[in-house]
């Protein structure tokens, strides 16, 4: 059951919309956007994989250093230490190397359909170690007068969630991983509830448990406890294989609404969503059945990685949410959802 209502301009942003980060280097996908308003415009705050080009006998892979500057490995193919059977990650010597690196890129747009760089403002790139392989999938939330942008540190010990603050989108206080690994899809509600702060995240698992969502309280945005799990994948259904949060979550008069990502076991990835109590958000009140989102458009389909849907970022104007997200993890697009719809499905 899809019942939105997606831009007949899609996709809105295709990889060669935007420059590469260096002349060495090509832009293999846009994901994912984060999404806020910020002077009188509306900002995508988009994931963009970049890979060096390859020679025929080698394989070259960027990494950051401590201050954020691309390096580039090159790897003998006829090396015997290496192995290159995976296209996305290969290992060498036992550890671990993405073929690609994800840095942070805002793009604005009056209208909300067409978007452009300024320079006015820097790529938000990886720093240190725990984001030597770069950083990914940015929420941001709007606390007060500061954005707040939770998003995925990458390296090759760890996969973990990354907290930094701005308020002019031109500096930034970095606060460092504020939920170890494995983790990701942290979203940060847009207010205290009962005078806490409140975030969702996704733990994992290898062996026992699973890709669940959680939710955590602190009193600092720094410091995260109270850990409880509020959804776990369904066996047999859309979302049996990871399930993981979206954007900060919606307040309704029937409770905080969360539209998130579910995959099954061929990889296909749709949106549902959950609705939480008001006052006790670890509650969770109505979930979705059938996605309210599924990979039916052919820019859905076929890509990069084909039947995927993938969101981190919205904007709401009274019943109406307009969702940008990731499609086939190579382009950027756009849909209509009705808030009210979404509450009708839960109630079938």
């Amino acid at each position: 059951m899809d019942i939105a209502k997606r831009f007949s301009e899609n996709p809105l942003l295709r990889p060669n919309d935007i420059k590469p980060s260096m002349p060495d280097m090509e832009i293999l996908c846009l994901l994912n956007p984060g999404v806020f308003t910020y002077d009188d415009r509306i900002w995508l705050l988009c994931r963009v994989a970049e890979r060096t080009p390859q020679t025929t006998n080698s394989i070259k892979v960027p990494v950051f250093d401590e201050h954020g500057k691309v390096q580039i490995l090159e790897f003998d193919l006829n090396d015997p230490d290496l192995d290159a059977s995976d296209p996305r990650v290969i290992k060498y010597k036992g550890v671990n190397y993405l073929t690609s690196l994800s840095h942070l890129r805002l793009v604005c747009s009056k209208d909300g359909i067409h978007f452009y760089e300024s320079d006015d403002f820097p790529l938000i790139t990886g720093k240190g170690s725990l984001e030597s392989f770069g950083i990914e999938d940015c929420r941001v939330t709007l606390i007060g007068k500061t954005y707040h942008l939770t998003y995925t540190q990458v390296s090759s010990i760890a996969v973990g969630v990354g907290h930094m603050q701005t308020t002019d989108w031109k500096t930034f206080q970095r606060n460092g991983m504020i939920f170890p690994p494995h983790n990701k899809d942290c979203a940060i509600f847009d207010e205290k509830i009962n005078g806490k702060y409140y975030a969702l995240h996704r733990p994992s698992s290898p062996e026992l448990g699973g890709n669940y969502i959680w939710i955590a309280e602190s009193e600092d945005l720094k410091h995260w406890g109270n850990h409880r799990n509020i959804a776990l994948t369904r066996p047999g259904k859309w979302d049996s294989v990871r399930i993981g949060a979206g954007a900060a979550p919606i307040k309704t008069e029937k409770g905080w609404l969360e539209i998130y990502h579910g995959a099954n076991e061929q990889n296909r990835y749709c949106l549902g969503a959950i609705l939480l109590d008001l006052n006790d958000p670890g509650k969770v009140i109505a979930r979705s059945k059938e996605p309210i989102m599924e990979p039916i458009a052919e820019y859905e389909k076929t890509g990069f990685f084909g039947n995927v849907i993938f969101t981190n970022g919205h904007l709401v104007n009274g019943d109406t949410i307009t969702v940008y997200y990731g499609a086939s993890d190579e382009v950027i697009c756009g849909a209509h959802l009705s808030i009210s719809e979404i509450l009708s499905t839960l109630n079938q």
